[in-house]
């Protein structure tokens, strides 16, 4: 994952669910640093970690690599 990258918001706090977003930061504080757009305008949250959900909308990519557990 990348970050910054695109998320989707899951935030009872905010009404947001499933808001298209881009997540800038993980603050050491406790919150994620969001840029969200509204009404054609972006606007700068700070939502916190223990209140939201989020998934990067980008999928991982898959490694090639096959991983082996000797006995």
């Amino acid at each position: 994952m990348e970050i910054p990258g695109k998320v989707s918001l899951y935030c009872p706090l905010v009404d947001a669910k499933g808001t298209a977003a881009k997540l800038i930061t993980i603050s050491p504080q406790g919150f994620y640093h969001l840029e969200v757009s509204v009404k054609g305008n972006v606007h700068t949250m700070l939502v916190p970690i223990a209140q939201a959900a989020l998934y990067f909308t980008d999928a991982e990519t898959q490694s090639e690599l096959e991983f082996e557990i000797e006995p």
